[in-house]
């Protein structure tokens, strides 16, 4: 198998959205995890949009409609708020807060159902961390991704009706990646 006959079958490895470790994908394509890693770049390159998480690689497509959520819970309505999105369809992409100094701190999560949330949950409690909302209060915000926008709204109105939405504030720039997009 060539190089290009291996990025087909890399890509088709990720066309599920599932997650796959560097180390197992190597494994499937009967290469180092070095040559995984060098096939990603030039995908990347080449325009796909392959994203690196603590699960491994995922390759993501823009057709579904998403919206970021602003919310605010304590810590231990996390699960009720992560259940209560992925109940209505919703894929939880990343959560990021906006900080004052350090503005804004982005992690990968990309759950999608209860047993993400459980894993999520597990991880926290066992990893002696804490939840990156507490950095500002619990004030976050998550990339929700639906197959619909009418989901994006049922998740939206879910989410106000059990009270988890907040209030943008007047020093929060609408669009959180504009700076961001300016320094790149």
């Amino acid at each position: 198998m060539n190089g290009e006959e291996r990025r087909e079958q890399l890509l088709h490895n990720l066309s599920n959205h599932q997650a796959v470790s560097g180390a197992d994908l190597a494994k499937r394509l009967g290469v180092s995890r070095q040559v995984i890693v060098q096939d990603i770049a030039l995908l990347r390159t080449s325009g796909k949009k392959i994203v690196s998480t603590n699960r491994g690689y995922r390759l993501e497509e823009d057709t579904q409609p998403s919206r970021v959520f602003k919310l605010y819970h304590t810590p231990d309505r996390c699960e009720e708020e992560l259940n209560l999105i992925v109940d209505y369809g919703g894929r939880i992409e990343d959560i990021f807060v906006y900080h004052k100094v350090y503005h804004v701190l982005k992690a990968e999560m990309n759950v999608r159902s209860r047993k993400d949330v459980a894993q999520f949950m597990e991880q926290i409690r066992t990893g002696k961390s804490s939840l990156l909302s507490m950095v500002t209060g619990g004030y976050h915000y998550h990339t929700i991704v639906a197959d619909t926008e009418e989901d994006l709204d049922d998740i939206q109105a879910q989410l106000e009706q059990h009270g988890f939405l907040a209030k943008l504030q007047d020093y929060e720039p609408v669009d959180f990646w504009k700076k961001e997009k300016e320094e790149m």
